[in-house]
């Protein structure tokens, strides 16, 4: 494991025996005799039993105490006595543990007027926001931070095996190819050193390497002007401390990055599912591929307008048509595209923005499977403050944005999951803009009274509830795009009280139009048909852990989706199914019958 320094998680079950046992003993007996045990009866047993030196304990607390003394009482029940506390259920509901790390700041190629400059972080982010203030507390050290949210997963009762690796800050594509291997290893390494049997005793972790400016050895940026632009700034500080603007320890090879990941494949948390995020204008052949070799599976994609008078006008660098080549390329490799849209950019109104949203869906070259809606809002480093400043830009209104989100949601198609609808900018950052935090929860009661719903995956996956089996049938849906044809499948099935209908899981298949543009094909796959995306929602259940059938990952439906893939492309006419598996889902792609390629896996279908 990687010397770091280290502050560890300092509570001893064995010094609160006398306190706590009997808390996890009326906890266990609560649980076996009710089944509606719930938040409201936990929080009075934890009163009623105070900790040692005054307050309650906290949920970590109790869960580490709980696998501390469960084995040595013979008590059977420790995964579900542990689900009944743990924190936050929401962060695995969609059957996988993200992890969101940061890379360092460095200069960006783009010079747009909406994005915010604070020195302390990679372009675009604030130091306040919560992702950013554990990259922060880490010094950007991708070891630490893959390492420490895994660390709070494990305390806090969550599985980890599942781990979707989400790299964000700045233009991934701009920082040195050294540094993105080197990077991407870190991470891996850090999965690869965690498990459950060693949690308990490891350290939190704080990297040796990383960005950490002293008071003062950083200028601020004024979105007025000036200052020094952030890339001025950022150059500066590197060059004074570094000679350069890379980091010579900050590097790595393939071949270390291919062992890690070859380790990865059998680690107890294994990453299945990398994200990169980066800008249309620096997508090339060669990129996708690199983008490829380090694992990646799915590409986060500022599209942010397909209005080219609106894209110049805030000095975005790049125009519609490159946006088209990007997505026309990563699709064709294999990648989910998860896109980026920003509302009430410089130049938009609500009428036009309307009008934009639905050109990412009626733009066979666009329609992105994912999507983070960003409506803009001003920050004091951004340069729109100057058109703030004339009069020649304006916030919408609450009710103004309210209305407009309110369309654009009941106009997502069915296979695109809408993650975000704001930015999780705080208040105090924001001067002037929507600062509605549960922007979402508004729209959709507006939807509600206006008789619209959403039918994107966010708002019909199942997470935690429970389903009618009976009910369960699968469902198929096509859509054009620039490269040829996808089709979506997905398994529903209506709630246990027949209220709705919700979604266990999907498959998107990529049917490549072979007389298409080669171009944008890379040769080992150029005459295959492609699996983008297997997933199955639910709890986060454990690699080969077999139990409750009513759970969506126990009901073998990602098996039947790839099935259904292999009979859908060979009645199209295809001799080979490729899938873009992450690092962490070979060996169960290999148990279907795929065999490893280059930079794929593929099955035979004559």
């Amino acid at each position: 494991m990687s010397q770091i320094a280290q502050r560890r998680f300092d509570f001893d079950p064995g010094k609160h025996e006398e306190r706590i046992v009997p808390l996890l003993a009326e906890l266990r007996d609560g649980y076996l005799a009710e089944e509606d045990f719930d938040a409201d009866d936990y929080g009075r047993l934890v009163r009623k039993f105070p900790k040692l030196g005054g307050g309650a304990y906290s949920k970590s607390e109790v869960i580490r105490a709980l696998r501390h003394y469960a084995p040595q009482l013979g008590w059977e029940e420790t995964r579900e006595l542990v689900a009944r506390v743990r924190m936050k259920p929401i962060r695995t509901a969609s059957g996988v543990a993200p992890v969101t790390v940061l890379t360092k700041p460095f200069p960006c190629p783009g010079k747009c007027i909406f994005c915010p400059s604070d020195v302390r972080m990679p372009k675009s982010y604030l130091a306040r926001e919560p992702g950013a203030q554990r990259a922060a507390q880490f010094r950007f050290d991708p070891y630490g931070q893959t390492l420490g949210r895994l660390l709070t997963y494990h305390r806090n009762g969550h599985l980890f095996d599942k781990v979707e690796l989400i790299v964000l800050g700045g233009t991934w594509s701009f920082y040195p190819e050294e540094y993105q291997i080197w990077f991407v290893l870190r991470c891996f390494e850090a999965m690869n050193d965690f498990s459950a049997g060693v949690a308990e005793d490891l350290p939190e972790v704080v990297g040796e390497l990383g960005f950490e400016p002293r008071p003062g050895e950083l200028e601020e940026v004024d979105g007025l002007g000036g200052t020094p632009t952030y890339n001025q700034a950022i150059a500066s500080y590197l060059q004074k401390r570094l000679g350069g603007l890379v980091d010579r320890r900050e590097t790595a090879a393939w071949e270390q990055l291919e062992s890690a990941h070859e380790r990865n494949e059998t680690a107890e948390a294994r990453c299945v599912g990398l994200v990169l995020e980066t800008r249309p204008d620096h997508l090339d052949d060669d990129e996708v591929v690199r983008l490829r070799r380090l694992g990646c599976t799915k590409v986060q994609i500022g599209i942010q307008s397909l209005d080219d008078v609106v894209l110049e006008a805030n000095r975005r660098g790049h125009d519609v048509n490159a946006t088209r080549r990007a997505m026309a390329k990563l699709r064709a490799a294999g990648f989910k595209l998860h896109g980026h849209w920003m509302p009430n950019l410089l130049g938009s109104s609500p009428e036009s923005d309307r009008v934009d949203y639905l050109r990412l869906w009626n733009d066979p070259a666009i329609r992105p499977d994912e999507l983070k809606i960003y409506p803009c809002s001003l920050i004091e480093t951004a340069e729109l403050m100057k058109w703030y400043r004339s009069g020649d830009w304006r916030p919408y209104g609450t009710d103004e944005l309210a209305d407009l989100l309110a369309d654009c949601l009941a106009a997502t198609p069915s296979y695109c999951r809408l993650t975000r609808i704001i930015r999780d900018i705080p208040g105090d950052e924001i001067v002037d803009g929507n600062q509605v935090t549960n922007l979402r929860e508004v729209v959709e009661r507006r939807m509600s009274r206006q008789g619209k719903a959403s039918r994107d995956i966010r708002a019909r996956e199942v997470r935690q509830s429970q389903v009618d089996l009976e009910t369960l049938r699968l469902e198929t849906t096509e859509y054009e795009t620039s490269i040829g044809r996808e089709v979506f499948f997905e398994f529903v099935a209506r709630d246990a009280d027949r209220s709705g209908e919700r979604l266990l899981g999907f498959c998107r298949l990529s049917l490549p139009d072979t007389a298409g543009p080669d171009e944008v094909r890379i040769p080992e796959i150029r005459n295959s048909a492609m699996i983008r995306e297997v997933h199955v929602y639910g709890v986060v259940v454990g690699l080969g852990e077999a139990g409750d059938e009513s759970r969506s990952q126990h009901l073998g439906l990602g098996s039947r989706l790839v099935a259904v893939a292999m009979d859908r492309a060979r009645a199209e006419g295809f001799d080979d199914l490729a899938v873009i598996s992450a690092v962490g889902t070979r060996d169960y792609y290999r148990g279907l019958g795929f065999e490893d390629g280059a930079l794929y896996l593929h099955v035979q279908l004559t």
